[in-house]
Formats: structure tokens, sequence, C-alpha cells
């Protein structure tokens, strides 16, 4: 699994601690982590459209984000076709929304309640969100409803949500290029992209 991350502006001088806590926590389950570093200078809101841009384009198939509450993030991602983000605190959110919602998107808070130990937790939430495949169901008697949930709110986003390429020509250029410009973009997207009508979008925005 090729797993994203991204930073928020706000919370950029946490970003060594941030990469050296998931890649500590997935690299020996054999997932790879793609950093996009450019924290400086994204808001949540061009999180949520990086997000979005690399998991529908299949650069990646998940992503770890956030902010200094999380919700902000999480908002932002969820406003996007084929973006399931959960609002993760604890290993057991973790845990649970891996089980539970089978997502592919998660926003911590990286200032809120982030002190003592915070590093520590964060190992913990990569491990316990990456531990087992998703969709796995909790409790055990609970797996055959949550697993139909989760096909009907997929259903749902499909019929709610336009396509990505429609989306990225009709937001604000300035915004969209905030969020899909820097480095990273080109070391790593153009190079992981499996949809050529969202790499060409891109292109063209960046142009």
């Amino acid at each position: 699994m090729k797993i994203a991350l991204i930073l928020e502006n706000s919370q950029a001088a946490k970003e060594e601690l941030i990469i050296a806590a998931l890649k500590k926590a997935v690299t020996p389950l054999g997932h790879e982590v793609v950093c996009y570093q450019d924290a400086s200078k994204r808001t949540y809101v061009q999180n949520g459209i990086l997000a979005a841009v690399l998991l529908n384009s299949g650069a990646a198939d998940y992503v770890i984000t956030g902010c200094g509450t999380g919700e902000g993030a999480m908002l932002a991602c969820n406003s996007f076709p084929k973006v399931l983000c959960g609002h993760i605190e604890t290993p057991l959110d973790a845990y649970l929304f891996s089980q539970v919602n089978d997502g592919n998107c998660v926003a911590l808070p990286y200032a809120e309640g982030f002190g003592w130990g915070g590093e520590l937790n964060l190992e913990y939430i990569f491990e316990k969100l990456f531990c087992a495949p998703g969709g796995g169901g909790y409790p055990p008697e609970r797996v055959e409803p949550e697993q139909r949930n989760k096909k009907i709110l997929d259903s749902v986003k499909e019929v709610t949500h336009r396509d990505m390429v429609t989306i990225l020509k009709e937001l604000d250029r300035e915004l969209v290029r905030g969020a899909l410009s820097g480095e990273t973009i080109e070391q790593h997207f153009f190079a992981d992209c499996r949809d050529e009508q969202i790499g060409a979008v891109v292109r063209e925005i960046l142009a």
C-alpha cells in the first residue's frame, strides 16, 4: 500500500516527528510512505484537495493528514468524491475506523492534546490503523451489517459527488494551484498517477 502523508502549514514544525512515527509503524508491514512535504504552505482546505487528487488518481492508496484539531482537515477531505476520512485521536479510534468504516484517509489533531508522549500516541495510532486489512468488522457479530452499510455509503457518495476532473476545473484556480504545486508533486505525483485525465488537468493547472 502506498500511504501519502500531507501536513498543514500550522503543523509544519512537527513534520519530522510525524514522518518518523508513521514510517516506524508501517514500513515493517510492507507499506510505502510518500511524504508530500510542502507543509509550510498548504492550508487544511488545500490538503483536502491534494488528498482527493491523490486518492482519485490512484497516486496513493491511503492518505494521512490533519491540522491543529483535525476537524478542518477531515471536513475538507470528506468534501470530495471517493474520499472517506475519519477523525482519529486514539489507537482505538484508528482500529475501529479501519475495521468498521474501512476508510482511505484519516485526519489527526497535531496540536490539540499533543504533549508528553505525543509521538508514542502517533505510533500506536498508525500501528492500529494498519494492523489488519480494512473492513474486517468489529465486533464479530456486526461484520455483515457493517460491510453492507459501507457499500451503501459508497453508493451514496457516487450520487452526491461529481467527478474530480470537473471539480478541479471549477474550483478557484489559485486555491488549487497552491494545493498542487511544490517539489513533492513533481517528484511523486506524476510518477504514481494512474488516471490520465486527472494527471492532465493537474498539469494544465500548474502550467
